[in-house]
């Protein structure tokens, strides 16, 4: 969340205007409710118009602003997100008190101008409020694109990828090798590459990256460029969102960069539709066990209402909503998994150990072995309690009153839970900073991550949970577990990794991360 644009065209003039203006409003505010019941406690250190918005833009992330917020205020506070109030939770009671009393109540989303101009007019259901329209696409999704069955179905393009990648990284050590017999790889890019060629064939038949691509490389820089863009443009700060009346002013053209990358995403989706179509007028109704997912939306969309959209538009907003989330949420986690192991070598052992142990060194791992890797489950759900892809909750808005442990929290506030600040409580887990896969093998051996045990709640919860849990985890358990069995892998000159985050949707590496790689099976089995 960038304003650091902002802050020069807060004169003091101009300043001193609008924080009467704000005065007005809030003091009409609180006459409306302040009968109704105390309300959470607010941070101090707002400004006029802008509340809160500076404390966010710090040296310090979000998250670990708003956690250093909740060490002194409490689990439940305040900001103000320019005119916006915002209730901040930070404790696994409340957010169980949230989502088993009000979770329908916290189930809708503001209406931001990302989704507007990146989210297809918030038919992109990440995007959407929460009514008709969500819980038809929410259903759709979960039982015809990311069900079980689905995963199932399509789990030889998972392996046939990794098998792949595993191979072309093989084929760079014999090639490129230095003399101590490793070769340097960024795995950030390694993985990205990975995850958007398994999304991009679940969704639309495509591969973009490797030695045997189906798609030409200037389809393929377009995609990837406006997936970029996406990201760093949707956690941006963007003046309407804030002070809306101020809105037109758009500041720094991020409105105009919005409008430019949807258009250019549109784009590319449009050209994949037209593709299905005329494969579908040419050949007919594509048979179960090879449709992607935009030949099963194509399929299942027909006669059903949509709120006003078209089927087009709709199978492109459901497309973006997998492919975007699908790529960077797992992508994010391997990369801090693998930067943990690398500053933890003895549990990088015990996690190579498990697989010799349990998969031998004659063949590569297979999605059917992971059941017996206890130990490198453990170290994936340690990761995702210390560096959850997404530290903060989307934000949510109450559509009506409710009561937050003993706070009344108005309709029309918006919600944030700190995820990190609830995976890190000091009361619930030992050692709380420290990466310790052990506690899921014995303290914490029955805590998962699909929303249920609100200690560890990486993925979200309620309504709102996630629906791609099972496809993420999947693919961040096989990718983890064929490098590390495929590969001893070290840091040049075996310095420690920077584990720097960056601010955005997701929480992404701020620094590139760099690896020495060396095959560690025979060579027949890169074959």
């Amino acid at each position: 969340m960038n304003i650091d644009f902002f802050l020069p065209y807060l004169n003091s003039n101009i300043a001193g205007v609008f924080a009467i203006l704000l005065s007005c409003f809030l003091l009409i505010r609180w006459s409306r409710t302040s009968s109704k019941g105390q309300k959470p406690p607010e941070a101090a250190g707002g400004w006029p118009l802008i509340g809160h918005l500076h404390l966010l833009a710090g040296s310090q992330l979000p998250h670990l602003a708003l956690g250093t917020l909740a060490d002194k205020y409490g689990p439940i506070f305040t900001i103000r997100i320019g005119l916006h109030p915002a209730v901040v939770v930070s404790s696994s009671e409340l957010a169980k008190e949230i989502f088993t009393t009000y979770d329908v109540a916290v189930s809708s989303r503001p209406k931001l101008t990302a989704g507007n101009y990146l989210g297809h007019n918030y038919a992109n259901f990440g995007f959407s409020p929460y009514g008709a329209y969500w819980r038809e696409m929410r259903k759709i999704t979960a039982s015809e694109l990311l069900s079980n069955r689905r995963l199932e179905l399509l789990k030889h393009v998972r392996a046939s990828e990794v098998e792949s990648s595993i191979k072309e990284l093989y084929k760079l050590w014999t090639e490129k090798k230095d003399e101590s017999s490793h070769v340097l790889v960024e795995m950030k890019k390694w993985f990205g590459d990975l995850n958007l060629n398994v999304i991009l064939r679940m969704i639309a038949g495509k591969r973009f990256f490797g030695a045997v691509v189906a798609s030409d490389e200037k389809e393929a820089r377009r995609c990837r460029k406006a997936m970029r863009e996406f990201f760093r443009l949707a956690g941006l700060f963007v003046l309407r969102d804030a002070i809306p009346f101020l809105g037109w002013l758009d500041l720094g053209g991020h409105e105009k960069a919005m409008k430019k990358t949807g258009k250019e995403l549109d784009s590319v989706l449009e050209v994949w539709l037209e593709e299905h179509r005329r494969k579908k007028e040419s050949v007919g109704e594509v048979a179960k066990g090879e449709q992607d997912f935009i030949d099963v939306m194509l399929s299942v969309l027909e006669g059903i209402d949509l709120s006003g959209y078209d089927v087009n538009t709709v199978t492109k907003a459901t497309a973006l909503t997998l492919l975007v989330g699908g790529t960077d949420t797992t992508t994010v986690t391997i990369t801090w998994t693998l930067a943990l192991l690398l500053n933890n070598r003895h549990a990088l052992g015990k996690a190579q150990e498990e697989l010799d142990i349990q998969i031998g060194k004659g063949r590569q791992v297979n999605e059917s072995d992971i059941d017996k890797l206890v130990y490198l489950r453990a170290i994936v759900k340690e990761s995702l309690r210390l560096y959850p892809a997404g530290p903060l909750s989307g934000a949510r808005e109450f559509s009506e009153d409710c009561t937050i442990g003993g706070y009344l929290v108005p309709k029309g506030n918006r919600l944030i839970l700190n995820l990190w600040k609830i995976q890190t409580d000091p009361q619930l887990w030992s050692d709380p900073l420290e990466f310790k896969p052990e506690r899921f093998i014995t303290s914490h051996l029955d805590t998962d991550v699909k929303g249920q045990h609100f200690e560890l709640i990486p993925f979200g919860a309620g309504r709102r949970l996630c629906p791609g849990i099972n496809f993420g985890l999947q693919m961040t358990h096989l990718v983890l577990a064929s490098l590390l069995h495929a590969f001893d892998i070290l840091t040049p000159s075996n310095e420690p990794v920077d584990m720097t985050g960056s601010p955005g949707l997701t929480n992404i590496k701020a620094t590139p991360l760099e690896i020495l790689a060396k095959p560690r099976l025979s060579p027949s089995v890169y074959q």
